[in-house]
């Protein structure tokens, strides 16, 4: 029986982590949370994280970790000989600030005022409003990336754990319409390619024909 569980929601940010423990070809059993039916707030679930947030890992040793960046943290440092983490110190700091940044800032203050807007607004009129400030913010931030990513084909120079983590945000702006700068459009499309990639998304139930298309020319 595999040693891991994995607590996901198809095409959430525990995509990031799903795709990390496919490139390890670590064995892991995968438990569906579904958000909108809010089975993240059921018992069952809160006895494993207490935050209710997706994703959580449990270990063999039987304690969960939460947070996408201390999952993937913790996975690409420990398993598979530590060869999805950099090896030296400069690039290990890069692929943390990128998934800081992407999880905090483009996750947490833009997308989740698109996802979850009414969380963000008084009332209905305010909407439309913070919708379009979660998209300035994304924007803005997809900026700031595509320019950490000049002349790189991945955010440490090689493949690591902090690609998949960028990989969910720029899958997300496919799905909502927002276009992603030339150097992140790349790195999208190229993400698309890898094998891992393209079945954990089969698995999360996304037709790969349907992807990469609004992507598929540098902006």
């Amino acid at each position: 029986m595999p040693a891991l569980k994995l607590y996901m929601t198809p095409g959430s940010c525990s995509t990031g982590i799903h795709i990390i423990l496919e490139e390890l070809e670590e064995a892991f059993e995968a438990h569906i949370v579904n958000l909108p039916a809010g089975e993240h707030f059921k018992p069952e679930y809160v006895a494993v994280n207490p935050k209710s947030t997706i994703p959580a890992l449990v270990r063999p040793d039987g304690t969960a970790l939460t947070e996408v960046v201390s999952i993937a943290y913790w996975l690409a440092r420990t398993l598979g000989r530590g060869r999805l983490w950099p090896a030296e110190a400069e690039q290990e700091a890069r692929a943390l600030e990128t998934m800081v940044y992407v999880v905090s800032t483009v996750h947490g203050q833009g997308f989740a005022r698109i996802f979850a807007t009414a969380s963000f607004a008084a009332s209905a009129a305010d909407r439309a409003r913070v919708d379009a400030l979660g998209r300035d913010i994304i924007n803005q931030g997809f900026s700031i990336l595509d320019r950490q990513l000049a002349g790189r084909d991945y955010v440490a120079g090689t493949f690591s754990a902090a690609d998949p983590i960028l990989f969910y945000v720029e899958f997300w702006a496919e799905k909502t319409g927002i276009p992603l700068p030339a150097n992140l459009g790349a790195h999208y499309r190229r993400m698309l390619q890898r094998p891992v990639v393209q079945r954990v998304l089969r698995e999360e139930g996304y037709n790969l024909a349907l992807l990469g298309v609004a992507q598929s020319r540098p902006n």
